[in-house]
């Protein structure tokens, strides 16, 4: 059974949707957004793991990087996929690493002349466990901008609670 919980954001984000298994955290996402897919069925608020993805929120977003990380999984992914998030989710606070990065890091990894940029940012839109798993951190080449499945308003407020401005 998944259970679903909603987590009232400060002003200026969208409140988030969590999901879970019962024992893990299996997704987190922006309410309203195109990834957020599960309806408020099976509420639950008092599940263990939805407390503590509560409190890493709250400290997240009073400025701060948790100290500790919500058991979480991820269902499903596929090798690529986990090899970026892997990447993705060990990019600190107030940091920002272009899709290109993540890209040349894989192809010096894996020993080949070149990865695909695009592909990465394949793998970066599919992460269902958002903010915890730092995509938001993710940006285009040059600096720039680029979408985010949270939506565009929520990566900017996100990327400016971590003090960056771009």
């Amino acid at each position: 059974m998944i259970y679903t919980s909603i987590y009232k954001t400060p002003d200026g984000f969208d409140d988030i949707v969590m999901s879970s298994n019962g024992e893990c955290l299996s997704g987190l996402w922006f309410y309203g957004t195109r990834d957020c897919k599960y309806m408020m069925s099976n509420v639950e608020d008092e599940l263990p793991v939805f407390k503590e993805t509560f409190r890493w929120l709250d400290c997240y977003f009073g400025g701060r990087q948790p100290e500790y990380m919500p058991q979480y999984i991820i269902e499903n992914p596929t090798p690529f996929r986990k090899e970026v998030l892997s990447i993705v989710s060990k990019i600190p606070f107030g940091k920002t690493v272009t899709y290109g990065e993540i890209a040349d890091k894989i192809a010096q990894k894996h020993e080949i002349a070149k990865m695909s940029a695009q592909a990465v940012g394949g793998a970066v839109g599919w992460n269902p466990i958002c903010i915890i798993i730092p995509c938001h951190r993710v940006i285009g080449a040059n600096h720039k901008l680029t979408g985010y499945g949270g939506g565009m308003m929520n990566k900017v407020a996100l990327l400016r609670l971590e003090g960056i401005y771009l």
